[in-house]
């Protein structure tokens, strides 16, 4: 039980830390303090739901359709790609920025909406998360489900520390010329992704 718990935790971070759209997300509405237990609730509870998934069997499903697949490959890019211009925007037009907040307060339904396209419409999502994840947890027979567990565990762990732990990199936002920066690499993240997606689609 233990083990599989310690593999389930190891395992889920590894697939969560690396940079990418969704912790992209997170560490800007942590540094901006906005909505922030909520962005993590979304992510978190998120990620436990496609988990269990994997470990129930879901991805043997997904292996099936791989046109599904395709199909969230496309979609994901579409918005990556919008979402990496209007990075790239505030990032070009530091006027737009407010010194001490980086930007306009974002509604709550506007940033609800943006971290659940960044989970659901994120392929990697499905190929790691589900299929992988799920995959690794059925060689743990009877304790799939604990392993499932420190899986889960990771993803809340993660997810709360990146959201709240990016206050402490408030000073250095401070500055107007450290968001332009954020926005920049973000930008070029998410540009990446997208047309890492769509060669992957074609």
């Amino acid at each position: 039980m233990g083990a599989a718990v310690l593999a389930g935790v190891g395992l889920g971070l590894s697939l969560i830390v690396a940079i990418g759209a969704q912790n992209a997300f997170v560490l800007r509405q942590g540094l901006r303090r906005e909505h922030v237990a909520a962005v993590v609730a979304v992510c978190a509870v998120s990620d436990v739901v496609l988990i269990l998934a994997g470990v129930a069997g879901t991805g043997a499903v997904l292996e099936r359709v791989p046109w599904l697949v395709t199909v969230v490959r496309v979609a994901g890019a579409l918005f990556l790609a919008g979402y990496a211009v209007l990075a790239a925007r505030r990032a070009l037009r530091p006027t737009a920025l407010a010194a001490e907040a980086g930007g306009a307060r974002a509604s709550r339904g506007a940033v609800l909406g943006t971290a659940l396209a960044l989970t659901w419409l994120n392929p990697h999502v499905y190929l790691d998360t589900v299929l992988l994840l799920g995959s690794v947890a059925g060689t743990h027979g009877a304790d799939r489900w604990w392993f499932a567990v420190g899986a889960c565990a990771a993803s809340l762990l993660w997810f709360t520390g990146l959201g709240y732990g990016a206050r402490a990199l408030r000073p250095v936002f401070a500055r107007p010329a450290a968001w332009r920066v954020l926005d920049g690499v973000i930008a070029v993240v998410m540009a990446a992704l997208a047309a890492s997606l769509l060669l992957g689609a074609a």
